[in-house]
């Protein structure tokens, strides 16, 4: 388990890097740093990252995080990164079920976050990482104070048709034995090109994640499967069930993508709207992965953050 480094994006100092192992025998990467030298401990975030992440594409954001004066944890979910990967392809986004991924985040708040680091203890959730804190909010309300989601997914963004069509053809697909199979029009290219890509409007940080997989291509993954997709819509349709909002134990602050072309910022406002637990911001403009955004976006998005996180030494 080690951690790559490219010029333009070093680990950063003073961390320790390791494996941690679920109940069923997945291995999963992790990593940790305490807060910079001076600063007052705030207590510990958590990184749930989203759909075909690394620890390595935040590695920015741990500084920003550490300058703070937290301990910031952060790790790979099963399928993707450096931990272990669930199929004889390794470009494949594959998942088996979606509780697989609640297991990953649990485990490693109990194994790392709530073993090693100090409180108060929060969460930082990014898209599909968001989908997973939600939807494991019963069991984090005695673990984590408060949780920040950015760009959350409470809804894939698709034509009406596409999201009549997908989940009934997902759910086939699988039981046909196919949910390996790439989901139409997928394949396993782990880089893109910034001209077309809806994830950030900011070159240089784009340019940036794709050298990270060029220097270390055992990061990145390709698109997803059916099964990956049959997992996640299964997830969602109980997350737009009318009592989750308003059952939802956690107290979070979503803050949306103005321009978001991956998830539904709609879903996540209406969600938002039905539960007293959730506060919503939109940073307008913004694509998909606020924090590879541009200074501008990020900046926004930080000052929220800090509000919302508010420095407490302890």
């Amino acid at each position: 388990m080690q951690l790559t480094s490219i010029d333009d994006n070093p680990v950063p100092d003073g961390g320790e890097v390791g494996a941690t192992i679920v109940a069923d025998g997945t291995k999963l990467r992790f990593a940790l740093w305490p807060p910079l030298d001076g600063k007052g401990i705030k207590g510990t975030i958590t990184i749930v990252q989203g759909r075909a992440e690394f620890i390595e594409k935040y590695f920015e954001v741990v500084e920003e995080l550490r300058a703070r004066g937290f301990f910031v944890v952060a790790f790979d979910f099963r399928g993707q990164g450096g931990s272990d990967r669930l199929l004889h392809d390794p470009a494949k986004g594959h998942l088996r079920k979606f509780a697989d991924y609640e297991k990953d985040l649990l485990h490693v708040l109990d194994d790392v976050s709530l073993a090693r680091c100090p409180g108060p203890h929060f969460l930082l959730g990014h898209s599909t990482g968001g989908a997973v804190i939600l939807k494991t909010h019963q069991q984090l309300r005695t673990k984590v104070e408060r949780v920040v989601l950015s760009s959350p997914l409470v809804e894939i963004k698709m034509p009406n048709l596409m999201k009549l069509l997908a989940r009934p053809l997902a759910k086939a697909m699988v039981w046909l034995g196919l949910g390996r199979f790439y989901i139409p029009g997928g394949n396993g290219k782990l880089t893109g090109d910034y001209k077309n890509n809806r994830l950030t409007r900011d070159k240089r940080r784009f340019s940036r994640n794709n050298r990270i997989i060029e220097a270390n291509e055992k990061l990145g993954i390709g698109s997803p499967t059916f099964g990956w997709l049959n997992s996640v819509l299964n997830a969602l349709k109980a997350m737009q069930l009318p009592l989750f909002g308003p059952h939802l134990g956690i107290t979070a602050l979503v803050i949306a993508s103005g321009n978001d072309r991956i998830v539904n910022k709609f879903a996540a406002q209406k969600l938002c709207s039905a539960s007293d637990a959730l506060g919503y911001l939109e940073v307008q403009g913004a694509e998909h992965e606020l924090l590879m955004e541009q200074d501008e976006a990020r900046e926004q998005f930080w000052r929220a953050f800090d509000a919302f996180i508010p420095p407490q030494e302890i």
